[in-house]
């Protein structure tokens, strides 16, 4: 057996592409199960990956990230732009526009409510530098009452418990079920209408069951909730725009 004297040169962990002026920063990870070179860039995050093959050439690799950078321009361009948890910005909640408004510098409960006008809002107090943990705090409370509701219905339904309901902000999934039966969701399903929160519920606990995506599972998912595909066509078009908020 001959053994290599030659070790390949880590990979740097990013680097940068420049396109029209800009140098967009991406991240470098090598994968074994890949078969070519493919770049992402997260609608989520905005997170630039090139993943390269266990055998591929770095520089061929930073060659073909640079070819690219046109179209790393354009994807980092069709992100939707932050908008952060300040007075008067407006946003989602269970589906619907709310304006947020800081009525009181002194200590209340942030809820949501309506206007002189009849317009939605979500009240919040406290001093004005507390504004965005104090929404923030407020949607995560919300989306954890919500997913329990959900869950324990469907869970009920199933003849299955889950054990812990756990709320997070992940950029990759909107929710898991591990084998332990702990099911993790986004707390940003709060700001979706309300049957789409629903069926993330349904689709992890259907999980309890069916720790796979086979026909069974989805037809398990579907029996708990019967718009899983509604729910998902919503997902597609607008998910990616739930995480520019905050």
């Amino acid at each position: 057996m001959r053994l290599s004297l030659f070790k390949r040169k880590p990979d740097p962990e990013r680097i940068e592409v420049p396109h029209g002026g800009v140098l967009y920063p991406v991240a470098v990870k090598r994968r074994a199960s890949a078969r070519r070179m493919t770049l992402r860039v997260s609608q989520a995050s905005g997170e630039i990956t090139l993943t390269l093959p266990e055998r591929a050439d770095f520089a061929t690799g930073r060659l073909f990230a640079e070819n690219h950078g046109g179209w790393i321009a354009a994807r980092v361009a069709k992100r939707p732009q932050g908008i952060p948890f300040e007075p008067g910005q407006t946003i989602p909640f269970r589906g619907t526009p709310h304006r947020i408004v800081h009525w009181s510098k002194a200590r209340g409960v942030t809820h949501a409510t309506q206007d002189k006008d009849g317009a939605s809002i979500l009240a919040v107090a406290g001093e004005s530098a507390h504004v965005p943990r104090r929404i923030k705090d407020f949607l995560r409370r919300a989306a954890l009452d919500d997913l329990e509701a959900a869950v324990a219905r469907h869970t009920a339904a199933l003849g299955i418990p889950a054990r812990k309901i756990t709320i997070r902000d992940t950029t990759s999934r909107w929710g898991s079920c591990s084998s332990q039966g702990h099911l993790n969701f986004s707390w940003r399903l709060i700001l979706a209408p309300p049957l789409v929160l629903d069926y993330l519920a349904a689709h992890e606990v259907a999980h309890l069951k069916e720790m796979n995506h086979s026909h069974r599972f989805w037809a398990l998912t579907h029996k708990l909730c019967p718009r899983t595909e509604e729910a998902e066509a919503w997902l597609k078009r607008h998910g990616a725009g739930l995480h520019a908020y905050g």
